[in-house]
């Protein structure tokens, strides 16, 4: 579980900067055809949580960004990416990020 630096309230950023790198999961010569980013509330209360999450999942190559903007400050927000490759596995990276004020 990777743990993502705070974001501010009023940031819209791609956290974790790099991206969420699948490399790793992948076989020789797989590619990831689709992502979908969600985000959960681990602790705090927001009663949309995933309104954090900004547009859709942008791939490149093995490696997975997305845009998170707005939030509740002192809310921290589980994120799940998952993909699927061109051989049909389904990879999940998990993050968690926490709002706070400007």
């Amino acid at each position: 579980m990777l743990i993502l630096r705070a974001k501010y309230l009023s940031e819209t950023a791609v956290l974790p900067r790099a991206g969420f790198d699948f490399t790793s999961g992948l076989q020789s010569g797989e590619t990831l055809i689709s992502a979908t980013t969600t985000a959960t509330v681990y602790s705090g209360t927001d009663p949309g949580p995933g309104s954090i999450v900004d547009g859709p999942p942008i791939i490149s190559g093995s490696v997975v960004t997305q845009l998170f903007t707005a939030g509740i400050v002192g809310v921290i927000y589980k994120i799940a990416v998952k993909v699927v490759t061109s051989l049909s596995q389904i990879l999940e990276k998990e993050a968690y990020l926490a709002v706070i004020s400007d």
